[in-house]
């Protein structure tokens, strides 16, 4: 008798649905919550003077928590994969908005930022952030080893220099930076070469700091940020009524509510300059356990983007997460005088509605990604 022939064994890959990464939803909603907190103790005092409301901005940022924790529900709930084919179509919405609020947008104190329609304004530059991450990752997931080539990598510097462009026409220096280097954080994490970087890198940095002095607000913060005390009234206001704030804190805080730089020594504490009463009214302790808690996020994050079932999934997580960590890098930066002043959010603590509800969207999408798995049939 002749042998049975041996069976072929067909083996095939699909994405398979689990749960959220229930670590990291933890960590978003503590954060979400200890930031409200820190509003509402943040800008009290600001609020009675100017709007006769000490809960004027906390009413505010509650209204937009809700309307972020909606949009982070129906984010996590949409197939990520669906991103991957608006990838292109988000970046055309992306543009036009930028265009249009040169166009049209509300002027506040000589800069055009916001689009409003009767009592609503959005910032579409939150847009451009995570417009830009998703087009970048769809992109990237298909370029692969294309982008060690030169020449690919400086397409897509031309597209990032070309948004860029925009929101320097605004003028939104701070989120040129971030963007900036979130994008460059997924080139390099994509497999781009750092010779090719350093090349590109180097034009570029050049109009980065012509920028930066062209516009004498800019480069008076240049030249006061390590010695802000030579001008305690003027340029180094600011930053030295943040250094107080941070100090005064100690180990353990003077108490929740109890800051005394919120009460007009630092301007409108409930926005860049919030971590400085996060470090008075919480101390070193309270300071360090907030650090702590983005740090885990940052980590979830990055387990959810090395354990996503496909490159897209992967590249959209790491964009992500490097958006929200340069963001919190840069304002901690800011705030403790290591860079110059610039307007930079902390995540999930800044009073801003349109910043809250994108955070929030973004992270519905992060763990739309950590439900799916990939399964070998």
């Amino acid at each position: 008798m002749g042998e049975t022939p041996a069976k072929k064994t067909l083996t095939k890959t699909k994405l398979s649905k689990t749960s959220f990464d229930f670590g990291f939803l933890f960590v978003v909603i503590l954060l979400l919550a200890l930031g409200l907190l820190m509003v509402f103790s943040a800008s009290y005092p600001y609020a009675y003077y100017y709007f006769e409301d000490g809960l004027y901005f906390i009413k505010k940022q509650l209204l937009w928590a809700a309307l972020g924790t909606c949009a982070m529900i129906f984010t996590a709930n949409l197939p990520y994969q669906r991103y991957k084919k608006l990838a292109f179509p988000i970046l055309v919405v992306t543009a036009v908005l930028l265009l249009a609020v040169l166009a049209i947008g509300i002027n506040l104190n000589g800069a055009k930022r916001w689009l409003g329609v009767g009592g609503f304004t959005f910032q579409p530059s939150e847009v451009a952030k995570l417009g830009l991450v998703i087009f970048f990752a769809a992109s990237l997931s298909q370029a692969k080893e294309k982008i060690k080539d030169f020449k690919i990598l400086l397409r897509y510097f031309l597209i990032m220099g070309l948004f860029m462009g925009l929101l320097l026409l605004e003028p939104h220096f701070s989120v040129c930076l971030i963007i900036g280097l979130t994008l460059v954080i997924m080139l390099y994490v994509a497999g781009a070469k750092l010779l090719h970087f350093v090349i590109i890198g180097i034009p570029f940095g050049i109009a980065g700091a012509a920028i930066a002095i062209m516009e004498p607000y800019r480069m008076a913060r240049l030249l006061i940020f390590r010695h802000p005390e030579t001008d305690p009234l003027g340029a180094g206001w600011q930053i030295l009524q943040s250094l107080y704030a941070i100090g005064s804190g100690g180990l353990f805080g003077v108490g929740f509510g109890n800051s005394r730089q919120k009460f007009m020594y630092i301007s409108e504490p409930q926005n860049d300059f919030i971590f400085s009463i996060v470090c008075e009214e919480l101390g070193l302790i309270g300071a360090l356990a907030i650090l702590v808690l983005f740090a885990v996020l940052f980590w979830r994050g990055m387990k959810i983007a090395v354990s996503a079932p496909d490159n897209f999934g992967s590249m959209l997580v790491t964009g992500i997460i490097a958006l929200i960590a340069v963001q919190v890098v840069l304002n901690i930066a800011v705030v403790t005088s290591s860079v110059p002043t610039t307007g930079i959010p902390l995540p999930f603590f800044s009073a801003g509605g349109s910043s809250l509800v994108f955070i929030m969207a973004a992270m519905g999408i992060v763990l739309n990604v950590s439900k799916y798995k990939k399964q070998t049939i």
